[in-house]
Parts: C-alpha cells; structure tokens; sequence
C-alpha cells in the first residue's frame, strides 16, 4: 500500500462509529505526518457539528481536530444537538493534533417572556436555539445526566412523531425509527437529516427503477418530473428539498410547537452550570420580531446566566442579493457592537451541518473587517476558560474566578489573555504545571509569560 493511499484509508477511517478505530487512526496519521501541512493562521471555526448530530461531510470530533490541523485553523469549537458525546473525544484530538479546541451543546427551548415573538427559530413564536460552550468532559454529574437523557428522549418522541406524519403521505414508502434511522448514527442521536437520508434510501429499494421513482418524488414533492430529475442528480440539494418540503414549517410532517415541546430556558442552564460551562445566546439575522428587540431579549438572556453570544457571520454577509446584504451586514456589526456593550465574548462558526456550509469562515472578507478582531477574541476567550478548567479547573463559572475576577468584563479579558498564551497539547500543559490555584489572574498570567 502505498503512503497515499493509506493515508486516504486512515482519514476514512477517522469517521468510523467505532471511537478505538478513530483514535487508532489519528495516533498513525500523526506518526506518518508528524509536522502539519502549514502553520496554523488566525482563524477560527467555533461552531462544527459532529457526526453525534449530523455534519453535512460526515466528520467525527476526531476528524475535525484533524482538519483543523491540516487546514491550518488555529482554534475549533464542536456544538452537538442535545448531546455532549463528542467533548472528551474531540479536546483529546485537539490536544494531540495541535488545535485549541472547545466544545458545546445546542437544543431548543421555550422562553415564555417572548411567547408572542419570533426570535433565531423563525416561524416558531417563544422558540429559541440556545447553547451551552466551554465543556470539559463527556462524564457530566448525575443532576447534569438526568437533563441530558430527557433532552435526548424528547428529540427521540419529536422524530417518531414526524416519520409517523411523513410515512402516511409517502405510502408506500416507509421508514422504520429503529430499524433504518438510528444505525444512520454513532451513538442514537438522530436528526431530521439522518431522517430525511432514510427516506431517501427507502425509495430506492421500493423504487429500484430511476424513472420510477422520479415519478413518486415528483408527485410527493408536487414538482415537476424534469426537477426531480435535475435534484435526484445532487444529493444534497434533493435531501434539502425533501426536507423543506415535508418536514419544515407548512410541510405534512411539521406540528407547531407549544409552550410544552421544548424544555425551559433554565432547565437549559441548570445543565450547562453544573458542568462548569458557559451558556450562549443565540442570534440568527436580526429581521424577526424578537431579534428587532435584541437589546431587550439580550438583557433578558444574560439575567437568566448568559455570557457569551454565539453567530454565523457567513450567513449575514456572503449574500448575493445587494439589499438584502446590506440590511444583514448592518444588522451584523449593531449585534456586534451591542454585545461587546453588555461584555459578551462571540462564538463564531459554520455550522457544517448542511451542505454547502463552508469549513471556516473568510476571515479576510471586507465585510468582516469591522468584526474580525471581535471574532478571535471570543474565540481565544472560550479556548482559555476550557483550558483552565480541564486542567485546573480554573474556569469561567469557578470560585476562583467569582472571587478574583467579579465582573465580566475582567473574566473576559483575562480568559480571552490565557487563550493566547496557553499552546494546545502538551505544551499548554507544561505551561500550566506551575500553577495554582492561590495565584492572582495577574500572577498567573505573569507565569505564563515566564
């Protein structure tokens, strides 16, 4: 075998559900390219779904570390659906393969003072993507873990719910929960794209014949023959289009939700405070009701324990419509500014978890000049609180931190300091032998410059 060719094998193999395959394949791609491709440049991707709730290029915690590596990212932060599956994994790979890495989670939850608003779920009134960033550690305490199984078992009742709506309309095509949607997954946390794929798949084998089964898509679809076949050419822009139609707002699959289908804000941040992590509000474009009042919705989030503010910039500026792309760019840098006004450090990313979605963003785009260096400092800052409290349990939410650092403009800028100073792997762990836990922030910075 040839060292290309095992190494496409290795980096194959990197996503495999099988974590001791991953890991195994990371320890030999490491041995075979012991120094990366190029050095790492002042860039950041904060926001990479992993395979535990679905990346649109089916990358595992341990395949993005090694992408960053490779692509020269000098910090990466995974977000999961409704599960903190891949923390331990992808810090681990992020220490091995060179990367300041941190990890979250995002859910949806109910926020009652909004009920009559629409704010980053559009369409869906008192509904709001939230997160969770700076997680250490995958083994949570039991208060943490009975949140996470209930959070799991409601998106397991959402998604039954749905096949149950979509398989009535697509008789005969039928999809299975159990049998043909979880094995889509490492580790059972099914998404509506691991759905949409069963679908897919499913009328395939109903449908063996291609013009056959064009002519089932287009009369569930209600689309012409001629763009089905177009779509059915490119996967991605087909499972889209069968998801938007069927399952999204209007779609037969798709029930409104209520006060009761997604948990409450604080049970949210009962879960992400027990786990020493950092919950994160979040903001979609600044066009709906609710993100129109962000002042006011921001000031409610941060009295309910938000500190810290994530965004998809690419979304917000990479437009090709010029009005539209004014209105968001605009919106983007008031957003900006208003969070660095209420001392709020930003986590940026992509996504990853549709097609298309870049693999970080263009940090060189004018568009983003005004935003930039907000940007990296939101990106070192959530890297610096992880590091200390992996290692010393330093952290953002520590007593040590409450003590010596009481306002949050100061914790931001000192965890924003150490996550410029502490390297990833085992150099930030030298770096941080020496210290203690009876050092000042000043102290402590202070050895870290030694």
């Amino acid at each position: 075998m040839t060292q290309t060719t095992e190494l496409d094998l290795l980096q194959e193999q990197l996503n495999d559900f099988d974590p001791a395959v991953r890991r195994q394949a990371l320890e030999r791609l490491l041995a075979l390219q012991p120094q990366p491709p190029r050095p790492p440049a002042e860039v950041a991707n904060m926001h990479c779904h992993t395979f535990f709730s679905f990346n649109a290029y089916g990358h595992s915690p341990t395949s993005l570390a090694w992408l960053g590596r490779q692509q020269g990212f000098k910090l990466m932060g995974i977000v999961d659906f409704d599960v903190l599956d891949g923390v331990d994994e992808f810090l681990d790979a992020c220490a091995l393969t060179g990367v300041r890495g941190s990890a979250g989670i995002e859910t949806r939850v109910y926020l009652p003072e909004f009920a009559q608003h629409e704010m980053n779920s559009p369409g869906e009134p008192g509904v709001l993507y939230h997160m969770g960033i700076g997680f250490t550690t995958t083994d949570v305490s039991p208060e943490a873990a009975a949140i996470l199984d209930e959070l799991r078992t409601q998106s397991a009742q959402r998604n039954q719910g749905l096949i149950q709506r979509v398989n009535a309309y697509l008789d005969p095509v039928q999809v299975d929960y159990e049998r043909d949607v979880l094995p889509l997954t490492p580790k059972g946390n099914a998404t509506e794209r691991h759905i949409v794929v069963a679908y897919v798949r499913q009328a395939e084998r109903h449908y063996p014949d291609e013009a056959a089964r064009q002519r089932f898509w287009a009369d569930r679809l209600d689309l012409p023959a001629e763009r089905v076949a177009r779509l059915m050419a490119d996967a991605p822009a087909f499972q889209n289009q069968i998801r938007s139609k069927l399952m999204k707002r209007g779609g037969v699959g798709y029930v409104q939700p209520g006060h009761d289908t997604f948990p409450p804000i604080d049970k949210l941040h009962r879960l992400i405070l027990a786990c020493d992590a950092l919950p994160c509000a979040a903001w979609l474009d600044g066009t709906t009701s609710g993100e129109q009042r962000m002042d006011e919705l921001l000031a409610l989030l941060v009295d309910k324990g938000a500190v810290a503010l994530n965004i998809i910039p690419d979304r917000n500026w990479n437009i090709a419509d010029p009005d539209e792309r004014q209105v968001k760019v605009q919106n983007l840098y008031r957003v900006v500014e208003l969070a660095q006004e209420m001392d709020l450090p930003l986590n940026v990313g992509t996504e990853m978890n549709s097609y298309g979605q870049k693999l970080v963003d263009d940090f060189d785009a004018p568009a983003l000049a005004p935003v930039r260096q907000a940007f990296l400092d939101g990106a070192y800052f959530i890297y610096g609180h992880t590091v200390l409290q992996r290692l010393l349990g330093l952290g953002y939410q520590s007593a040590w931190a409450r003590d010596q650092l009481p306002g949050r403009r100061e914790r931001n800028a000192f965890y924003t300091q150490v996550g410029r100073a502490v390297e990833p792997g085992e150099a930030g762990r030298r770096q941080l032998a020496g210290i203690t836990p009876e050092m000042t922030p000043r102290e402590l910075l202070q050895q870290l410059a030694t």
